[in-house]
């Protein structure tokens, strides 16, 4: 993938993305810079299709708020946006490497923001075309270091993570693209790993108490009923020896 548009997630499994975007440095201003009004849609826009389908990469969500082409922008306290007020693509420019300097974010959440700082939507469409064209938004890529990230750091299955991306506006299919990098073998090494980690906490708790709450949790964390059933009775059977449980008599079985 081109290096302009690496995308990582920090180690804390928080999905906070780690590093420095490339959209934060002089060479990605360079990039989408001289990007005016004059020539913008032909730069961007005249490459067919709807512009606002484009923008609206499958998430379903919505734009909120129009102003008309040329009203000049509300000032934002920023004096690097408020400077440009009179280019709304220079404003726009402007919204977006701020906020990908923060980390990389989907096209949609990116659109929802422009609607908020009222930008036109011919403008928007531009600009996001443009960030799209050199790397800068990318979705596919987005998703696949979410998947990644969010299983390896906060031990997410499958149903959470789709979940996840849902909202975040990723579209159906690279999100089903991006979930089948992760291999069933390794959703089922997760689960077991949470669970042993659970269970040194359930020393004094009967057997079918714990499984409950080792069943739980994998729910909760997005793992299908089968797969959490198999690992739980099966690492509750392999634990005994270090972890005991107890039975219903409230004594350690023999």
């Amino acid at each position: 993938m081109d290096a302009r548009a690496d995308v990582s997630f920090g180690g804390s499994g928080d999905g906070a993305f780690g590093g420095e975007p490339a959209s934060g440095s002089a060479s990605a201003e360079a990039v989408v810079g001289g990007f005016g009004a004059g020539g913008s849609r032909s730069e961007a826009g005249a490459r067919g299709g709807s512009a606002r389908g484009r923008r609206r990469s499958g998430g379903g969500i919505g734009r909120r708020g129009k102003r008309p082409v040329g009203e000049e922008p509300p000032r934002t306290g920023d004096p690097d946006v408020d400077g440009a007020a009179g280019d709304p693509y220079s404003v726009a420019r402007t919204i977006l490497l701020d906020k990908l300097t923060g980390q990389p974010r989907t096209r949609a959440e990116l659109a929802d923001l422009l609607a908020e700082r009222e930008i036109p939507d011919k403008v928007a469409d531009a600009v996001l075309d443009r960030f799209t064209d050199v790397g800068l938004i990318d979705d596919a890529a987005f998703a696949n270091a979410w998947v990644e990230s969010r299983h390896r750091g906060r031990g997410l299955g499958k149903r959470a993570l789709a979940q996840e991306l849902r909202r975040r506006g990723v579209d159906d299919q690279l999100a089903r693209d991006a979930l089948d990098e992760l291999q069933p073998e390794q959703e089922e090494e997760r689960a077991r790993e949470l669970v042993r980690r659970k269970m040194r906490s359930m020393r004094s708790l009967e057997r079918q108490v714990a499984m409950r709450r080792l069943l739980g949790m994998l729910a909760r964390k997005g793992y299908p009923g089968g797969l959490a059933m198999t690992v739980v009775k099966q690492e509750l059977d392999a634990g005994h020896e270090e972890f005991p449980l107890l039975d219903s008599s409230g004594l350690e079985p023999e």
